[in-house]
C-alpha cells in the first residue's frame, strides 16, 4: 500500500514522458458495489481514450498506454477491499495507482503532465493518522475528514505487545495510579513505576515502542500529517518518550482500541485533529487578509504560477473542485488562462500547488467559500 507523500508528489510532477492520465474516481468499500465501482472505471478509461485520441495518439498507442487500467477492471482480488477513492496515472512508461480515505468526484485529464490537484488534500490539511496500541495489535490508519483506512503489511513492525512482551504477566508487574502527568489537563493517566522490576518492566515496554516507531519511521518520512495515538492510559506516555515523528499530537485516544469499530475510532480522532486543521488554515487566511496590498499576496493566477515555479510562494490557499485551465512556459515564466480547457492544456491551480509544496510551501486545499474573496486561490510570497 502506497501512502500519498511529498516524495510520490514528487515523482508525479516530474515525470518526463507523455502524454499523461490522471483518472479519479470514488469507490464504495461494500463488496456488493463493486460491479458499479468497475463500471465506472470502464467508462472513465473509454474517456480517457478519447483524450488521447485528441491530443495526437493513434488509437493502438491509446490502447497501449490505457492496458494497465484496463487489467485492473477485471483483477477481481483488487475489488474486495476497496477505500473512498482511487487515483490512477498513466503515461507509455509509468502507471501508479493510489486507494485512499478520501472521495473524488469522477475525473479525466489527459494533458503535459499530470493532475494532482484532487490529492493534495492530503498534503494541505485534512490527513492524519491513527496507532492504535493494543494487548493483540498494532495498527496503522490513514484517515481524513470521511473515514479511517487502515495500513496493511507494515513492514518492520512488530505485530502485537502480547507477542512481543508477554503483555499480559507484565500487566500484572505494572503498578500505576492516577496522577496528571504528561497530558493531564486532557484527562491522561501518568503510569507510576515501584521499584527495580517495574523500571525494568517500563524499559522492556520503550524497547518495544522503539521497534515500532523504527519501524514507522522509513514509512511516514515524508509525512507531515498529524499522527493520533489510541491506546490504554498508561501506555500512551510510554510511547511518546521514545517516539520520533515530529507530528504526534497532545493527548490521544484512552482505552482499548481493539473493540473500537473504525467509525467510532474516526469519530474521535477527527475530534482530536479538526481544530488543529482549521487553526492552521484560519491562521493562514487571516495572515494573507493582514499582508493584502503590501505587495507580499497575489490572487491572479498569471502571477502566482510562476512564482510557485520559481519558488516564491510561502503559502497557498487553493479551492479543491474547481479548475483553470492554460498552459505555462516555464522559459519565458508566461502563464496563459482559457475559459475552456484545450488541447494540451493543465489546470493552472494544480501547477501552482504543486510547486508550491515541491519548493517546501505550505498549501490548503479548501472548500471555494474558505479562499479569502471567493477567488480560486490566494498566495503569500516568501519576499
Amino acid at each position: 500500500m502506497r501512502i500519498f507523500t511529498r516524495d510520490e508528489l514528487r515523482t508525479l510532477a516530474e515525470s518526463p514522458q507523455t502524454p499523461c492520465v490522471s483518472l479519479y474516481m470514488p469507490t464504495h468499500r461494500l463488496p456488493t458495489e463493486n460491479q458499479q465501482d468497475r463500471t465506472r472505471l470502464k467508462n472513465l478509461i473509454r474517456e480517457a481514450q478519447e483524450g488521447l485520441l485528441a491530443y495526437g495518439l493513434r488509437p493502438a498507442e491509446a490502447e497501449t498506454l490505457l492496458e494497465p487500467a484496463v487489467k485492473l477492471v477485471e483483477a477481481i482480488p483488487f475489488w474486495k477491499d476497496k477505500r473512498d477513492g482511487l487515483a490512477l496515472f498513466l503515461t507509455p512508461a509509468m502507471f501508479r495507482y493510489y486507494q485512499l480515505p478520501i472521495t473524488f468526484e469522477p475525473l479525466v485529464v489527459v494533458g503535459h503532465r499530470f493532475h494532482i490537484k484532487p490529492l493534495l488534500t492530503l498534503l494541505g490539511g485534512n490527513e492524519f493518522f491513527v496507532l492504535a496500541l493494543s494487548q493483540n495489535a498494532v495498527r496503522l490508519f490513514e484517515g481524513s475528514r470521511v473515514g479511517l483506512s487502515a495500513i496493511d503489511d507494515l513492514e518492520g513492525v512488530p505485530k502485537s505487545l502480547a507477542d512481543a512482551l508477554k503483555y499480559d504477566e507484565l500487566i500484572k508487574q505494572l503498578q500505576f495510579r492516577t496522577g496528571l502527568g504528561v497530558g493531564g489537563a486532557r484527562g491522561e493517566r501518568a503510569a507510576m513505576f515501584h521499584g527495580q522490576e517495574a523500571q525494568d518492566t517500563k524499559e522492556r515496554i520503550q524497547r518495544y515502542f522503539r521497534q515500532i516507531d523504527q519501524g514507522l519511521r522509513e514509512l511516514l518520512r515524508e509525512a507531515q500529517a498529524p499522527l493520533v495515538l489510541a491506546g490504554v492510559e498508561y501506555l500512551l506516555p510510554i510511547y511518546k518518550e521514545v517516539n520520533t515523528y515530529q507530528h504526534v499530537l497532545n493527548g490521544g485516544i484512552t482505552g482499548n482500541p481493539e473493540g473500537v469499530n473504525p467509525e467510532d475510532l474516526h469519530r474521535q480522532a477527527w475530534a482530536l485533529v479538526e481544530p488543529y486543521f482549521k487553526r492552521e488554515q484560519q491562521e493562514a487566511a487571516a495572515r494573507f487578509r493582514k499582508l493584502a496590498g503590501t505587495g507580499r499576496t497575489s490572487q491572479d493566477a498569471r502571477e502566482i504560477v510562476p512564482a510557485a515555479y520559481h519558488g516564491r510562494v510561502e503559502c497557498l490557499l487553493v479551492a479543491v473542485g474547481r479548475q483553470q485551465w492554460g498552459d505555462f512556459d516555464p522559459g519565458t515564466s508566461q502563464a496563459h488562462l482559457h475559459a475552456e480547457a484545450q488541447p494540451g492544456d493543465f489546470d493552472l491551480l494544480d501547477l501552482a500547488a504543486t510547486q508550491t509544496l515541491l519548493h517546501g510551501g505550505a498549501v490548503y486545499a479548501v472548500e471555494p467559500a474558505e479562499v479569502p474573496d471567493g477567488a480560486l486561490l490566494a498566495a503569500i510570497w516568501r519576499y
